[in-house]
């Protein structure tokens, strides 16, 4: 069934374009996608979807795929201008619960793992969670300080691969101890006297690797808790690598 809107002072309107905020993602328990891309990802992964939004000719353009039981609504142009977050909104959108577990379970995790320690830039964290899921990680913790999966930067920078691996929000110094404790390597990437090349140490199939803060890099009191660190050598003049960039060079070495 499609209910038309016209007036962007619905209730319904107000309730979407508070998405982009953590408060009013709390309130409703869901959160936005803004795309045609990350809309037909989140179907493919058949994730739960409580509505979904669009201008007449989106719903017309994607009605084959778009599912028969769920709430359905036509928007006005101008209203579909203002919820979304980019200058050029292609004018579908949904709305998709947000997961009731954030934890996860450093005790049972299994398979390679993404750590990443006060990264701040959504298009960094949204390129390494693909990265990851190219690479075929398990998983990424999204440890204190990073910014958040739900938002629309984030999201979109992701392009749907956080519908194929799991994504945790966490105490990155429990789940550090708790891999190490299960004997699980964990690899920081910090340049420090201790340091190895990246390139030598031992392909991993189980374990994580630590990504620090973009300005940064990983916390004193991580470096500490790490199996060992690791460094990329710099052949070139460049002072340093982008963390995504550093993330993607480390995990298709190290995962077996």
């Amino acid at each position: 069934m499609k209910e038309k809107i016209t007036s962007g002072q619905n209730k319904k309107v107000k309730q979407w374009r508070s998405l982009t905020s953590k408060k009013g993602r709390k309130a409703t328990q869901t959160y936005l996608l803004e795309g045609w891309h990350l809309v037909q990802e989140a179907i493919k992964a058949q994730q739960k979807l409580t509505a979904i939004m669009g201008t007449a000719n989106q719903l017309v353009d994607h009605a084959a795929e778009l599912p028969a039981d769920v709430a359905t609504y036509e928007l006005t142009d101008s209203i579909a201008q203002t919820l979304g977050d980019t200058g050029t909104p292609q004018g579908i959108f949904a709305t998709v619960p947000l997961p009731k577990d954030t934890a996860g379970d450093p005790t049972t995790a299994k398979g390679v793992w993404l750590f990443l320690d006060y990264v701040q830039d959504p298009g960094n964290i949204g390129t390494m969670v693909r990265t990851a899921d190219a690479a075929g990680l398990a998983g990424v913790v999204f440890g204190k300080g990073t910014a958040s999966r739900f938002l629309p930067k984030v999201l979109r920078s992701m392009q749907g691969s956080q519908f194929h691996i799991e994504l945790v929000e966490a105490d990155l110094h429990d789940w550090i101890s708790t891999f190490t404790g299960r004997q699980l390597p964990v690899y920081g990437t910090n340049l420090d006297p201790q340091a190895k090349d990246y390139r030598d140490v031992p392909a991993l199939t189980a374990g994580a690797i630590v990504m620090g803060n973009e300005g940064n890099g990983m916390a004193p009191d991580l470096q500490k808790l790490t199996t060992r660190n690791l460094y990329i050598p710099i052949k070139g003049q460049a002072e340093s690598l982008n963390v995504a960039i550093a993330a993607g060079v480390v995990m298709f070495r190290l995962v077996g």
